[in-house]
């Protein structure tokens, strides 16, 4: 298995959950003009009919992203469409391969993009009880600066943006695991003076 492809798979799958269209759009323009040679059927990102949904998906998404609240919603309904999207671009990138390979990048593209949109979720969630209006317009231009700059970091040095993705995904497991044992702490005496 080429290091490569399981770089652009992974790092594909990492940058949907932060920001799907912006993702599919930078890697579909680096295709088109030539500037990146995308593994797998990856190469269709290129196409005419996909920059143009990409582009208009990426459009309305720029707007309602800064939106507070209108945000929350957005990543909610978004959390169907980022991560099966997510593991379809990992096991895109393996089309050339065996099935079970592809099966299991679809997998694990499927995990690491849940890992990455809940991360942004929670965070756009947190940002939003914040009073002040900046915290989340701020917020989600970094995201929007993540997808590009990490679907351009990813043209040239793939396994870097791979790396940068393993770290993301392990800090987020912590973040989840801690976040978990908050709520339980926070539930746990309320219910026990119900019990009493």
């Amino acid at each position: 298995m080429d290091l490569s492809t399981l770089a652009f798979a992974m790092g594909s799958a990492w940058l949907s959950g932060i920001n799907l269209y912006a993702t599919v759009l930078t890697l579909g323009l680096l295709q088109r003009f030539h500037v990146a040679q995308l593994p797998g059927d990856l190469a269709y990102l290129g196409h005419t009919w996909v920059l143009a949904a990409a582009g208009a998906l990426y459009l309305i998404e720029f707007i309602a992203d800064k939106i507070p609240a209108v945000d929350s919603v957005w990543d909610a309904v978004h959390t169907f469409i980022r991560v099966p999207a997510g593991a379809i671009l990992a096991a895109t990138a393996f089309a050339h391969f065996d099935p079970k390979i592809r099966l299991i990048a679809m997998l694990a593209g499927g995990g690491i993009a849940l890992t990455s949109h809940g991360a942004k979720a929670a965070t756009r969630l947190a940002a939003n009880t914040s009073p002040e209006p900046f915290s989340n317009f701020l917020l989600s231009l970094a995201e929007d600066a993540i997808a590009f700059g990490g679907a351009l970091l990813m043209s040239v040095h793939p396994v870097v943006l791979f790396a940068i993705a393993l770290a993301a995904v392990a800090l987020s497991l912590l973040l989840f695991r801690w976040i978990w044992r908050s709520l339980k702490r926070i539930f746990r005496p309320r219910s026990s003076i119900a019990a009493a």
